[in-house]
C-alpha cells in the first residue's frame, strides 16, 4: 500500500493572488519534508544496496537466540544455571527488544534509519564476539544484551526501511526479509550443535562462529549511513497570480472569478489536510494499535518459548540432541516459504483476520500433539508450530498496512513492538519456573496452547481494514 502524497500547507500570499490547490512532490522530484517514503528519490544502486542490507540484516536477527537455544543445556551446566535462571536467560530477548526498541524512532529521526540499522548490526557483531569469553552468568547476560540491543532497534526499523524505499512493494519486500529472517533462524538452530561438535565440542566456539555472519551484515549499510531521511522542503509556486492576457470583458471576469473561488476552496482544503497530517499522532488512543501490540506480544511469546525451550522439550522426551536441534530448525524453516507467501496474501486482503485464525489453529494443534505424544509425532508438531510462527511476518505486514504515512509506520512499529515485547517477557520465564517446580512439561505446554486463543482474538481485531490515523 503506497503512501499517499503528502501536501504542504500553503504559505501566506498577497491579497488578490490565487492559493495553490496543493503542492505535491512529483515522481522523481526531491521529497517533501517529512515524507519518508518517496520512491523516486533513490537510485537503482541504492535500492539494490538496501535490498542486500535488508537480507543480510534479517539473517542476523535470530541466530543469537536460536544458537543459544540449541546449546542451552551445555551453557546452563557450564555456567551453573538453575532452571529459573535459564528461564530468565530466555526472557532476556523480549526484555531487550522492549527497552531498546522504543528508542529506535528517536534515533532514526536524529541519525537516519539506515545509520541506526548499521549501528545495530555492529552491536550484534560485538555482542556475539564477546559472549563466548564471558566468565560467568552476569557477563554472558551482558554480552547477550548488547547483541539483543542491536537486534531490537533493527527489528523496529525493518518495516520503516521497507515503507521508505519500497512503498509500492510492502508485501513482497516484507516477505523477502521475513524469509531471510526465518532462514537465519533455522540454519542457526540446525547447524549450531553439529558445528560445535565438529569444532571440538566447546559451546563457546559454537556460539562465537555466528559473529562472522554479523560482520558481513554491517557492510551494505555503511554507504547508506549518510542517507538521513531528511527531505528537502518543497518550494512550489502558485497555481496562478490572477494576471494574464485578459481582455477585460465580462465573460473573462466571470471565468477568473470562478477559478479563484475553486482554487481558494481547494487551498483551504489542502490547508486543513496538512494541519491534520502535521498533528502528532496520539497512538495510545488507537484500538488498532493496542490490538496489534497485543497480537505482536502473544505471537512473540510463543516464538521465544519455542526458540528457547523446544529443543529441551524434545530432548527430555528422549530425542537426541542433534535431532532436537534439527526439529527446531524445521519449525523455523517453515517461515522461509510462508514468510514470502503470507505478506503478499495479506496485502491483497482487506481483513487479515482469517489468516490470523488459520495460523492460530495450527499452533493449537501443534501444542496439543506436543502435550500428548512429544516424541512419536515430533516432526508433525514441529511443522505445525512452524506454520503458527508465521504470525510474525503477518504482524510486520499489518504494521505497514495500518498507517497511511511513513511517519505513522515508525510510530506504530515502535509502539506495537515495544508493547508486544513487554507482554512477551513473562512467558519464557514462566515456562522455566513451571518446568522446574512441576518436574515435567505438561503445565508449560498447556500454557503455550492456551495463549493461542487470545492471540487469535486480538489478531482478528488488529486485522480489520482501518488505519491508526482514523482513530488518533
Amino acid at each position: 500500500m503506497p503512501d499517499e502524497p503528502e501536501t504542504l500547507e500553503p504559505t501566506a500570499r498577497p491579497a488578490g493572488t490565487l492559493a495553490p490547490a496543493a503542492i505535491v512532490a512529483p515522481p522523481g522530484a526531491a521529497p517533501i519534508a517529512g515524507d519518508s517514503s518517496a520512491p523516486g528519490r533513490a537510485h537503482r544502486w541504492t535500492l539494490g544496496l538496501v535490498t542486500l542490507g535488508l537480507v543480510l540484516a534479517a539473517l542476523n536477527l535470530r541466530p543469537a537466540i536460536t544458537s543459544l537455544g540449541a546449546l542451552l543445556e551445555e551453557v546452563s551446566a557450564d555456567l551453573h544455571m538453575s532452571g529459573t535462571v535459564a528461564g530468565v536467560l530466555t526472557s532476556v530477548p523480549p526484555l531487550c527488544f522492549a527497552i531498546f526498541g522504543i528508542t529506535a524512532p528517536r534515533l532514526a529521526r536524529r541519525f537516519g534509519p539506515a545509520a541506526v540499522v548499521c549501528a545495530g548490526m555492529a552491536a550484534i557483531f560485538a555482542g556475539l564476539v564477546l559472549r563466548p569469553f564471558a566468565g560467568g552468568t552476569a557477563g554472558f547476560l551482558a554480552a547477550s544484551a548488547l547483541a539483543l540491543m542491536g537486534i531490537a532497534v533493527s527489528n523496529v526499523l525493518m518495516p520503516v526501511i521497507v515503507k521508505r524505499y519500497f512503498p509500492d512493494r510492502i508485501g513482497s519486500m516484507t516477505g523477502l526479509y521475513s524469509m531471510a529472517l526465518a532462514l537465519g533462524t533455522s540454519v542457526a538452530a540446525a547447524a549450531t550443535v553439529p558445528m560445535t561438535q565438529a569444532l571440538g565440542g566447546d559451546w563457546r566456539i559454537g556460539l562465537g562462529v555466528w559473529a562472522a555472519v554479523a560482520a558481513l551484515a554491517v557492510l551494505p549499510w555503511i554507504p547508506l549511513v549518510r542517507d538521513r531521511d531528511r527531505g528537502i522542503a518543497g518550494t512550489g509556486t502558485g497555481a496562478g497570480t490572477g494576471t494574464g492576457a485578459g481582455t477585460g470583458n465580462e465573460a473573462g471576469a466571470k471565468v477568473r472569478t470562478r477559478v479563484e473561488v475553486k482554487t481558494t476552496r481547494a487551498g483551504a482544503e489542502a490547508t486543513a489536510t496538512a494541519a491534520k497530517a502535521a498533528a502528532p499522532l496520539r497512538i495510545t488512543r488507537s484500538r488498532t494499535a493496542w490490538a496489534l501490540g497485543c497480537f505482536f506480544g502473544l505471537q512473540a511469546t510463543g516464538a521465544y518459548i519455542t526458540m528457547g525451550w523446544m529443543p529441551q522439550i524434545f530432548r527430555d522426551a528422549g530425542v537426541p540432541a542433534s535431532t532436537a536441534g534439527v526439529l527446531l530448525a524445521v519449525t523455523m524453516v517453515m517461515g522461509v516459504p510462508l514468510a514470502f507467501v503470507i505478506p503478499r496474501l495479506a496485502t491483497r486482503m482487506k481483513n487479515q483476520g482469517p489468516i490470523v485464525v488459520a495460523l492460530g489453529l495450527c499452533g493449537l494443534s501443534g501444542y496439543t500433539g506436543l502435550f500428548l505424544a512429544p516424541a512419536a509425532g515430533a516432526w508433525v508438531w514441529a511443522l505445525l508450530l512452524g506454520i503458527s510462527n508465521c504470525s510474525f511476518p503477518l504482524a510486520l505486514t499489518m504494521i505497514g498496512m495500518r498507517s497511511r504515512t511513513g511517519a505513522g509506520v515508525v510510530r506504530l512499529s515502535a509502539f506495537a513492538q515495544s508493547v508486544g515485547y513487554l507482554i512477551s517477557i513473562p512467558g519464557p520465564l514462566l515456562v522455566g519456573v513451571l518446568y522446574q517446580h512441576s518436574g515435567g512439561w505438561g503445565l508449560p505446554i498447556a500454557l503455550m496452547g492456551g495463549l493461542m486463543v487470545p492471540q487469535m482474538i486480538v489478531g482478528t481485531l488488529a486485522g480489520r481494514d482501518r488505519t491508526i490515523e482514523d482513530e488518533c
